[in-house]
């Protein structure tokens, strides 16, 4: 049973965690030793900016890093820069990415590189347990740093900007403590937002891979494939990891039930599921490497070394590496996806299923006929959005800042791609419980006999022509408990992260 409380060092943060503090009801409490590595770094802070400078604390920032600030001008220059960075535009991004920002930006500040007054770590734990909301617009960030989000959050932990209102339109009281405003820059060198985004992906998208592995299986049943293709002999032929898993899993889910293949060899769907949703779930799996790396990260620039009392000036604010594993993951997430579309196409066909086209009540009927163009709309979004972010540029501030990865763009189509996905294993799930039911069949037991219980439970029985919408909606919202069906392969509980494992 999952604990209701996240306790935040700034250094075992896991995505599943991130995503339950922005969805559920959970208590955020805050580690003292994250606390004192963040004191003992805001001490550090203070003495070398008294001594030497310092970008951000005692310069002007981007193409002003050359130009100096007063010391006893600091607060009215961080205040400055929150005001002029608080601009993002557009639509304000949803309340759990919001809420997923705020919970990595916590943990980033426990690791305690940034500076930062200690108090703001107990003011952010307060801001996620009394549920309070900044308001972020989407358009603000390109990979580099999410200043625009952060500036608009902390113009209210400032009490300039007002918290997004109540659903009674009350408004919320902030949390007592105010930032300083000399701690501005440290505040908000960050690409917590995105990489909040990135956290509450990598975990969905582990939940629906392993999820449409029941989904494929119960397909298979449906059209009387061969179950060949998962033979050990065959992965240990060609032995990536991620294939062998998938096929370990279709064996598994599939050991009740006597085989009787219809054909010699089945359509791609099947016959390489193994090599296509393999690459998908090590493209998934070495993004939440990533990402969890980085929401554990002291990744602000200026990076303040406690060990060695000194500032260093770097790069770390470029999030590379999480954009570029979100883009292999995309990309592979397309594959799979079109095999799942190429699978409901066999679930249409008179050769496969033994029913009518289309799995119709009558002859003339159009059955699930929709299926297939709702599922090759929503794979053609998953097309669109599969384009790598990382092949944007950018050259801003009078060309010092001349470089970009867009992995804002990347977590952001991400999210998008995910939701596509969604419908399409959806329509996969309706299509395959309709095909046995129609047949008078069913798994024979294990875990796949779960999946098809729990799915045929909620699904429609009836045949007859009919909207199906509802019916998309209700298998689209069973994917993350079937994923709890199958504990055969990773999904959204990784083992903790431990950095010295690493």
């Amino acid at each position: 049973m999952e604990t209701t409380r996240i306790v935040m060092d700034g250094t075992r943060l896991t995505c599943s965690e991130v995503a339950r503090a922005a969805r559920g009801d959970v208590t955020i409490v805050m580690a003292p030793e994250g606390t004192e590595r963040a004191r003992a770094a805001w001490r550090v802070a203070r003495e070398v900016a008294a001594e030497e400078p310092v970008y951000g604390r005692t310069t002007g920032v981007g193409a002003n890093r050359e130009v100096g600030v007063e010391w006893e001008d600091s607060d009215a220059h961080g205040l400055r820069l929150l005001r002029s960075h608080a601009a993002g535009a557009g639509p304000l991004v949803a309340p759990e990415i919001v809420r997923a920002m705020i919970t990595v930006r916590l943990n980033q500040l426990a690791a305690g590189g940034s500076g930062v007054d200690p108090g703001v770590l107990t003011a952010l734990a307060d801001v996620l347990n009394l549920g309070l909301l900044p308001p972020v617009p989407v358009y603000g960030a390109i990979g580099t740093g999410d200043l625009t989000a952060l500036a608009s959050t902390a113009l209210c932990l400032l009490g300039e900007r007002a918290w997004l209102t109540a659903p009674d339109g009350a408004q919320p009281r902030g949390p007592g403590f105010r930032l300083r405003s000399a701690d501005a820059l440290a505040f908000i060198s960050s690409n917590a937002a995105t990489l909040g985004e990135s956290a509450l992906a990598v975990t969905d998208l582990r939940t629906l891979l392993a999820a449409s592995t029941g989904v494929a299986a119960l397909s298979l049943l449906a059209v009387r494939g061969s179950e060949e293709p998962y033979a050990p002999a065959v992965h240990d032929a060609c032995p990536h990891p991620g294939q062998r898993e998938v096929a370990t899993a279709m064996r598994t889910l599939l050991a009740f039930e006597q085989p009787a293949p219809m054909r010699i060899q089945d359509p791609y769907g099947y016959r390489a599921f193994p090599q296509v949703h393999g690459p998908a779930l090590e493209t998934a799996a070495y993004a939440e490497e990533v990402v969890t790396r980085e929401i554990n990260a002291a990744s602000e620039n200026p990076l303040v070394d406690v060990a060695g009392r000194a500032v260093w000036h770097n790069g770390n604010f470029h999030t590379a590496y999480s954009g570029l594993a979100l883009d292999a993951a995309r990309a592979a997430l397309f594959q799979t996806m079109a095999l799942s579309a190429a699978r409901l196409g066999t679930l249409a066909e008179p050769s496969f299923t033994g029913l009518y086209p289309f799995q119709a009540a009558t002859e003339a009927s159009s059955g699930i006929m929709i299926l297939e163009y709702v599922t090759h709309s929503a794979l053609a979004d998953v097309r669109r959005l599969a384009a790598p972010a990382a092949l944007g540029s950018a050259v801003l501030s009078r060309g010092v800042e001349e470089h970009a990865g867009f992995s804002t763009q990347s977590a952001r189509a991400t999210t998008e791609a995910l939701g596509a996905y969604r419908i399409g294993l959806g329509c996969e799930l309706v299509a395959a419980v309709r095909a046995l039911r129609m047949q008078g069949r069913a798994p024979a037991g294990g875990p796949l006999r779960s999946v098809y219980d729990l799915s045929a439970e909620v699904l429609d029985p009836r045949v007859d022509d009919r909207p199906l919408d509802a019916d998309i909606a209700v298998a689209a919202d069973l994917l993350p408990e079937i994923s709890r069906l199958l504990p055969l392969l990773p999904a959204a509980s990784p083992a903790p992260w431990h950095p010295e494992a690493h």
